[in-house]
């Protein structure tokens, strides 16, 4: 048995004082407010709960910085993609392990205690199958297992490079399965991530443009009651191609041909209609928000506030991860309404005025769902799963109950978070990753490897 005690923490029903935590086989046993330290207890300032990244790439951390040149021509999404495909088609197993064991790190360390691994590169450089057809993924879950990130592992199913079954281009060819190969890929990450504790494993079809309805249904098949993650939406010219193609956009097309449910997971779908967003809040899925990279890439601007008010959920996740920094992206997300709109305090209501708690809350809520039905918040049985701030931050003084979020959302340049515990092992201590020093150096020898861009 395992015992903290909190000045403040906010627990699943609201904020509490003077809390005293118990904590056996990694998850929470008793919670008690207005509790006395008890000698044995691990003391600290303030408790949060921890928040699912709900949509990564994790080997896009290595190419962080990379893409930040003008080409010849206007840049854009699409540039920027050829970009990826180069670093994308030139790592290997040791590398993808070892990039996403930095990803994962500055995860923990940024808040995230799981994340959404939305996995594509599947096949060894030359586009051949390995023997083992989870052998990159399994090194994601290597990585999860040494960093202590919680791990829903997404597998990506691709099948062409267009609507209309387009063949794959060949700096595709990493990425490709037809449907049977893709239900081997299926069980073999279930093998590879059984050894995690809570790990979870869902289906990813890339986008409507990647596979064939056929293919799409063929994913679901194999999924089981699992989540169900895609790419919707997220340009303009994803969005006219499958107009052209099938007379409907993307979401439109999703919301009448599939069974979207709280299961799903609709990775930015930027540029949804009115109609579009009532459809998605009936549904009960969960809307994947980047802000960070959505900004980076120049997608738009997703219409947050439109889908608040429809009822919709959302969660929000690091994508490429150019930066990872879970107050940034609930930041970025609430400040980018703020310039669309030029008005402020968008995502909050009269019912849930502060802005930081109802963006903390709604994310919290948001990742766990999609993730599978993950844990989120601090209550008895659920996992230990807690980040701490240090309540001496400049930024804290003084702050208690939601202005303590307000201040960690917008406030918040670094140094906030103290502590990360995941199933009640702690992961970060005095704001850094207990392994940190060796996974950087591990890291760094890897990007000196690869050198291609």
């Amino acid at each position: 048995m395992q015992s903290w005690w909190f000045e403040a923490a906010l627990l699943a029903d609201g904020w509490a004082e003077r809390v005293r935590m118990t904590v056996q086989d990694g998850r929470i046993v008793t919670l008690a407010p207005d509790s006395a330290r008890e000698a044995e207890d691990e003391r600290h300032g303030i408790a949060l709960p921890g928040i699912a990244n709900l949509h990564s790439h994790a080997f896009q951390r290595g190419m962080a910085g990379m893409a930040e040149r003008r080409g010849p021509g206007a840049d854009s999404f699409w540039t920027w993609r050829d970009t990826m495909y180069r670093f994308a088609n030139a790592i290997g197993p040791d590398e993808i392990e070892a990039i996403a064991a930095l990803a994962f790190i500055e995860m923990l360390e940024a808040g995230f205690v799981r994340v959404g691994e939305f996995h594509y590169v599947h096949h060894d450089r030359d586009g051949t199958p390995f023997s083992n057809p989870a052998e990159m993924g399994g090194r994601l879950a290597a990585a999860a297992a040494e960093t202590g990130i919680g791990l829903t592992l997404l597998p990506v199913l691709y099948m062409t490079s267009g609507f209309g079954g387009v063949p794959p281009r060949p700096e595709q060819r990493r990425f490709i399965h037809d449907a049977d190969g893709y239900a081997r890929l299926i069980e073999a990450s279930r093998a590879a991530v059984a050894g995690l504790a809570d790990a979870r494993v869902g289906v990813a079809p890339h986008s409507l443009r990647a596979v064939t309805p056929e293919g799409l249904y063929a994913a679901l098949a194999v999924g089981g009651r699992g989540p169900v993650h895609i790419h919707i939406a997220e340009q303009t010219g994803e969005v006219d191609d499958c107009l052209r193609h099938s007379g409907a956009a993307p979401v439109e097309w999703l919301l009448a041909n599939a069974p979207v449910n709280a299961r799903w997971c609709l990775v930015h779908a930027t540029h949804a209609t009115s109609a579009e967003l009532d459809g998605i809040a009936r549904s009960g899925a969960v809307v994947g928000l980047c802000p960070i990279t959505e900004a980076n890439l120049g997608d738009g601007v997703f219409p947050a506030a439109e889908l608040s008010a429809a009822g919709g959920r959302f969660g929000v996740g690091s994508d490429s991860n150019v930066l990872i920094d879970l107050a940034q992206e609930l930041r970025s997300l609430e400040y980018s309404q703020r310039l669309t709109h030029r008005a402020r305090n968008l995502l909050s209501s009269d019912d849930s005025p502060s802005t930081g708690r109802t963006l903390f809350d709604a994310a919290g809520r948001g990742g766990a769902q999609a993730l599978g039905g993950a844990d989120h918040g601090l209550a008895p049985g659920a996992r230990a799963d807690f980040v701490t701030l240090d309540r001496s931050h400049p930024t804290l003084a003084d702050r208690a109950g939601d202005a303590l979020l307000d201040a960690f959302v917008f406030a918040n340049g670094g140094g906030m978070i103290d502590g990360v515990w995941c199933g009640g092992r702690q992961k970060v201590r005095g704001g850094r990753h207990v392994a940190r020093a060796g996974v950087v150096r591990r890291y760094a020898a890897t990007l000196a490897r690869l050198a291609i861009l």
